[in-house]
């Protein structure tokens, strides 16, 4: 009896330690993502958590990611709430620099993107800048140009330029009796702003339309009646909105309201996503925008089923996050990272390598081509809203 007893123990000890072995032999590599989880634009940083939580399972169930050891990691995914607030961004990546995560995927604003790039290192090597090293690859933050402020930023974000260029220009041969355009911008909102006076203006008055004016109106406003009666008074063929979701289910609903009924309504490409079709699917009902995301081929249509296991929606931006995360599994085995806390600097810097020798990318629509300054060249769609859903207008390519 007392030699079962000691057997017994013996292999319960033995349980013990090879348990507490295998868990201290498991690896885990972190990515941080970070964006706006509060506030009028919470539900894009909600989605882009979703999407890289989704394929973060789906890489740790295929094995995760392969060490230059030749051992396995998981992926440990941790988001943090940016708030769509510069400083609070800035904030959220010192934090997460002096911590352990190897890289970071965001932030959702432009408005935070471009303070924050400031604050990185602008050139790789510069032993006089202090500035951050830590690769950021941004899923959301689409103003033009943000990459080009550190060679430690990285965008997976398609063109708005080329993107309305081609629209306005398919819009005119479509329909050569549209003549004029009116628009209406978020004055306070980096993105939108850009988006309007210096992409969707410019590119339709390089098409050929004359541009009638524009009406200003706030991120968090709720009132727009004064900006739709001068949209109504310009009496324009083509109303371009250039809003997120919130404000533009506004002033939809109050151009309903006013009886203002353009011919053609042009969207913001941040605005082709499930919240608008929610919150006015019957005022959206035809307004065209054009996105590097559809679900239009089994892999995206995977992509999005496994985002909402998550409670996310994919759309253009977190389709991008999803996209980001197998992006950094191919890069970190490529480069060959070690995985070791101890070396974590190091890894972070065969990452950034590894990112800026990508040439291109496999992304949901097809290849995205890497361009020198670190932005991406992706391909886009013109969709339209459509009893209730968002369906393919045009296919450019």
């Amino acid at each position: 009896m007392k030699s079962l007893a000691l057997a017994v123990a013996a292999a319960f000890a033995a349980t013990l330690s090879f348990s507490g072995s295998a868990l201290a032999q498991e690896k885990t590599v972190k990515i941080a993502g970070f964006g706006a989880k509060s506030g009028v634009v919470r539900s894009f940083g909600v989605n882009s958590e979703a999407a890289m939580l989704a394929a973060a399972e789906l890489i740790n169930k295929q094995g995760g990611v392969r060490l230059a050891d030749g051992s396995k990691a998981k992926l440990v995914v941790e988001f943090l709430d940016d708030r769509c607030n510069a400083e609070e961004g800035i904030s959220v990546i010192r934090r997460l620099y002096g911590g352990d995560a190897l890289v970071a995927v965001g932030p959702t604003c432009s408005n935070v993107a471009e303070p924050l790039f400031g604050i990185l290192q602008r050139k790789v090597d510069d032993k006089g800048d202090s500035g951050l090293q830590m690769p950021i690859f941004t899923d959301v933050a689409i103003k033009g140009g943000l990459a080009k402020i550190s060679e430690w930023a990285f965008r997976n974000v398609p063109s708005e330029m080329e993107m309305y260029s081609s629209l306005f220009s398919w819009l005119k041969t479509k329909h050569p009796n549209l003549q004029t355009v009116f628009g209406g911008v978020e004055e306070d909102f980096a993105h939108s702003r850009a988006s309007w006076y210096a992409v969707m203006k410019e590119r339709a008055e390089a098409s050929g339309y004359k541009v009638l004016g524009n009406s200003k109106w706030l991120l968090n406003d709720s009132n727009f009646s004064t900006q739709v009666r001068e949209m109504k008074a310009a009496k324009a063929d083509v109303v371009a909105i250039a809003a997120h979701p919130f404000t533009t289910c506004g002033v939809l609903k109050e151009m309903q309201r006013q009886g203002v009924k353009p011919k053609v309504v042009i969207g913001l490409t941040s605005s082709s996503s499930l919240e608008t079709l929610q919150g006015c699917a019957k005022q959206a009902e035809g307004i065209i925008i054009p996105t590097s995301f559809a679900p239009v081929n089994k892999e995206a249509k995977f992509a999005a089923e496994q985002t909402a296991k998550f409670k996310g929606a994919a759309d253009l931006h977190s389709m991008a996050a999803w996209e980001n995360m197998f992006i950094l599994k191919q890069v970190m085995e490529s480069e060959k990272i070690s995985g070791d806390k101890g070396q974590l600097q190091a890894d972070r810097r065969k990452v950034r390598d590894g990112l800026a020798k990508l040439k291109t990318t496999d992304g949901l629509l097809g290849v995205t081509k890497r361009t020198e300054d670190r932005e991406a060249e992706k391909p886009y769609l013109f969709v339209h809203a459509n009893k209730g859903e968002w369906k393919v207008l045009h296919d450019p390519h």
